[in-house]
């Protein structure tokens, strides 16, 4: 039952702890502060329906954790993520499908990395095999190609829609308030905690969780939080196997990934519904939510381009490269369906028809570095979670956990 309450005094809602963002990690957050306190817990989002971004634009795929390094809270986020979210799916009737993934090497080079990738695997406690032969790659992908593949079968995919309208009613339940189309477009702090202004009027709050994803640095800046560090917005475009070819793809099929470079690469997931997707490519977008390449906002473009933080990266000619070869795949099929041979020689383009796009809400450091951990910041009587990178969404529910945690210290 809702326990929220108007202030008299102010006319304006009141709750102990104010979450700004409705996505997975703001749901989570809720879910386990109703499960651990008796804080009476709003949730403020900005759509009307949930969803809209990062936690429902992207493949949905489940990372059992053996591409990061062990002892590091990625690895431990995301096993352990990825054992409770097949739990949380089968509990709530989330579609959810342990496929395994296939990590494909090409080259001798790339042959190598696997290698360490299975002394991760070992060191994380994520079941793998590795194949040293094409005829093996067959038995699990008749359609890829490689030298040697590393073989997880823990690897899911899962409706992450779903799965956070599935939060949502579980928090609702719990009596956690749950306001959509409610954009919070300031932050102030008072003398009793915060007071945030949105579109549907305004809130007063003792505890502030900032995880609005996209717009989390704008958030802490207004009071001072994260000014070392800015969002810089890469979109992601997907491609999607025409129905009459999705046999090209049974289950999950990834490049080797390059440690080199800030993003993994175009590969192949075969979602819950069936469909097969490739992607995404990873370009600048032009806005923060300019999920067209013809989108454009100018304020967010300007932003980006005038951060220094943005211009040093740049400076380094092996990100020139990638950002001219992500920019070619976004504007130019051909291209898009080069990359996409690379792992499945048997794709044309004609089998490949546009999908849907999402917006990664990249973090960067003023000196120029791409923040690739979950990187959050407290207050006495905050926590601003400025990073929930990738795999935000399999780590979702320990994530969450952790930070509903790090706040009930607080109180």
């Amino acid at each position: 039952m809702s326990r929220r309450q108007r202030n008299p005094a102010t006319n304006m809602m009141r709750h102990d702890v104010a979450i700004v963002g409705g996505g997975c990690v703001g749901l989570s957050v809720a879910k386990h502060l109703s499960e651990q306190t008796d804080l009476d817990v709003a949730v403020l989002e900005k759509e009307h329906h949930l969803a809209a971004h990062q936690s429902g634009r992207n493949s949905g795929v489940l990372h059992p954790g053996f591409n990061y390094p062990p002892d590091s809270k990625k690895a431990r986020f995301a096993t352990e993520g990825t054992s409770r979210m097949k739990e949380y799916c089968a509990e709530h009737d989330v579609p959810c499908d342990e496929l395994g993934v296939l990590v494909v090497a090409k080259d001798d080079d790339e042959e190598a990395r696997l290698d360490d990738l299975a002394e991760q695997a070992e060191a994380n406690g994520v079941e793998y095999e590795l194949l040293r032969s094409q005829a093996e790659i067959h038995e699990h992908e008749p359609h890829a190609e490689g030298q040697a593949a590393l073989y997880a079968p823990e690897a899911a995919s899962v409706d992450s829609q779903q799965y956070v309208y599935a939060l949502a009613k579980e928090i609702q339940e719990a009596g956690v308030d749950l306001y959509t189309g409610y954009e919070v477009t300031r932050v102030e702090e008072t003398a009793e905690g915060y007071h945030l202004a949105t579109t549907n009027g305004h809130f007063e709050a003792s505890y502030l969780v900032n995880a609005a994803g996209l717009h989390a640095d704008e958030l802490a800046h207004q009071v001072g939080v994260g000014e070392d560090y800015q969002v810089v917005p890469f979109r992601g475009e997907y491609y999607e196997v025409r129905p009459e070819r999705a046999e090209l793809c049974q289950t999950m099929i990834y490049p080797t990934p390059n440690p080199e470079l800030p993003f993994l690469g175009v590969h192949y997931t075969r979602r819950t519904d069936g469909k097969v997707i490739v992607g995404p490519n990873a370009v600048l977008a032009f806005g923060r939510e300019a999920y067209e390449n013809t989108d454009f906002d100018p304020r967010d473009l300007y932003e980006t381009l005038t951060y220094e933080g943005f211009r040093k990266l740049l400076s380094s000619r092996m990100m020139v490269k990638v950002a001219w070869d992500e920019l070619n795949k976004s504007y130019r099929k051909e291209k898009f369906t080069e990359a996409s041979q690379r792992l499945v020689p048997g794709v044309r383009a004609a089998d490949l028809q546009k999908s849907y796009a999402g917006i990664r809400a990249q973090l960067v450091s003023d000196d120029g570095e791409l923040v690739k951990d979950p990187l959050f910041v407290e207050r006495e009587d905050a926590v601003h979670i400025l990073n929930a990178v990738s795999p935000g969404l399999t780590s979702s529910l320990p994530f969450g956990e952790h930070i509903a945690e790090t706040l009930a210290e607080k109180v």
